[in-house]
């Protein structure tokens, strides 16, 4: 580590050359692309959408996840935590929503835009007061749920390695792993060959090498550019206003509370990769953003949007911090959303190709969380005790997914969540063991603890 001059312009403030700019911007959309259409792919026909109904979703979702993530890096006033940190729509919504829309057809779309909205505008409410649970957030918590945030991801890559669709006749073929591997295997090389800004978007230029590979072996195609349209406004309301019944806003109400656990835990593990660890204040402005911004989405039929974490695996592996790159990328959402035929472009990277590239991302994020663990002074009071449970109840819906199967489903919400869950465990631990009943002052699990808070005034 060493020392930031307070001279010059941190690195998240810092300002790239317009054409670093945009291909770092295009990087992290590339990342999180999957990730922001997936949940629309999903609700859509769940809810009798027809393919060009749930394109216009999809659309929707991008649009407005742009709109989010350009309130978390630019921010205004108290809202926004100005660091590279992305937001799209939450995979924690998907399940409720569908149980929301069931048998309603799109009728139950207005019914989910109403929840959501009203979630959003209560969790906004509620942000000064959630975010003054950082204290409870040291190292030996965030280093944990930073650990389970890069291993919960790991699967969502393995399953674009084998295909993406478990249904298809091909998911798990050599065919698909083998060009997995392959992307993976381009990625490592492009970072050990390439030097300077090459190497900084070396996954970006695997997946372009990935999918022209593809290509041939007929593993893409460009029917979708064909069919796509240049221009498509998601127009405010498309499905109908938002209808409000209580049993449904209970639900988002829940997803909400789970959307901001992660990111404050998300914020908290950026804050220390860019060397500009999350305060009370920062976490306060980034839920503001994320609640503003999922209060917003159902105005342009999008839904909740939230952290997403496997971006801060590229800023950790890139090293690029500044947070005007993500704003490009937001920049760059907005226009996918505003613009078709330029959407389908990023769509033609195949599940597969991104998958290879999804290992090394989300294995980023777990990495580092190891790394924010090594100044957990686990060796000290019961702190290993500590993570050793958090992360086994954490792997709880990885390893065993039916495990909560005979409980409520509200309570699914967050236990199906193993970030969630873990997370909520190594809160609690902590504050048993670490806060409750220590004489003195400080425990030493405590003052181990807060040794690495002088990170504000160093980088990595």
């Amino acid at each position: 580590m060493v020392d930031v001059d307070p001279h010059r312009k941190h690195p998240v403030d810092e300002r790239l050359p317009p054409a670093r700019m945009f291909t770092s911007g295009l990087q992290h959309v590339a990342a999180m692309y999957a990730g922001v259409v997936a949940p629309p792919m999903i609700v859509g026909p769940a809810v009798g959408l027809d393919t060009e109904e749930t394109a216009f979703l999809m659309g929707a979702s991008l649009f407005t996840a742009g709109i989010a993530t350009l309130l978390q890096t630019l921010g205004f006033w108290r809202i926004g935590a100005r660091l590279p940190f992305v937001n799209g729509v939450s995979f924690a919504g998907v399940t409720p929503m569908i149980a929301i829309g069931k048998d309603r057809g799109a009728d139950g779309l207005p019914v989910i835009f109403g929840a959501i909205l009203v979630a959003s505008v209560l969790g906004f409410l509620l942000t000064p007061y959630f975010s003054k649970l950082v204290r409870f957030f040291p190292p030996v918590v965030t280093g944990t749920v930073i650990t389970l945030i890069g291993v919960s991801l790991l699967p969502v890559a393995f399953n674009w390695s084998q295909g993406g669709n478990s249904a298809a006749g091909d998911y798990g073929s050599i065919r698909n792993i083998g060009m997995a591997a392959l992307t993976l295997l381009i990625v490592l090389v492009l970072r050990k060959l390439l030097r300077g800004f090459l190497q900084q978007i070396a996954i970006l230029i695997g997946l372009v090498i990935g999918t022209v590979i593809a290509v041939p072996m007929g593993m893409t195609g460009f029917d979708a550019i064909k069919d796509a349209g240049l221009v498509g406004f998601p127009a405010p309301f498309h499905f109908g206003a938002p209808q409000f019944e209580i049993a449904a806003i209970i639900s988002m109400c829940l997803v909400m509370l789970v959307c901001m656990t992660e990111s404050t835990a998300d914020m908290l593990a950026l804050g220390r990769i860019v060397g500009r660890p999350a305060d009370e204040r920062t976490i306060e402005g980034g839920l503001r953003a994320d609640t503003l911004g999922s209060a917003i989405s159902p105005l342009f039929n999008g839904f909740m949007c939230s952290a997403f974490a496997q971006n801060i695996g590229l800023v950790a592996m890139t090293k690029v911090r500044s947070r005007f790159v993500v704003a490009a990328g937001g920049g760059i959402l907005v226009l996918l959303g505003l613009c078709p035929v330029l959407a389908s472009v990023i769509a033609l990277v195949p599940l597969p190709v991104l998958g290879g590239a999804g290992i090394v991302l989300f294995g980023s994020v777990a990495a580092s969380g190891i790394q924010t663990l090594a100044t957990a002074a686990l060796e000290k009071g019961e702190n290993g005790l500590i993570v050793a449970a958090a992360v086994g109840i954490g792997l709880i819906p990885i390893a065993a997914p039916d495990f909560y199967h005979a409980f409520p489903k509200d309570l699914l919400v967050v236990l199906d969540s193993g970030i969630s869950t873990g997370c909520v465990v190594a809160i609690a631990l902590n504050l048993a063991f670490n806060h409750l009943g220590a004489k003195g002052g400080s425990s030493d699990g405590e003052r181990a603890e807060a040794e690495p808070v002088t990170l504000a005034r160093t980088v990595t």
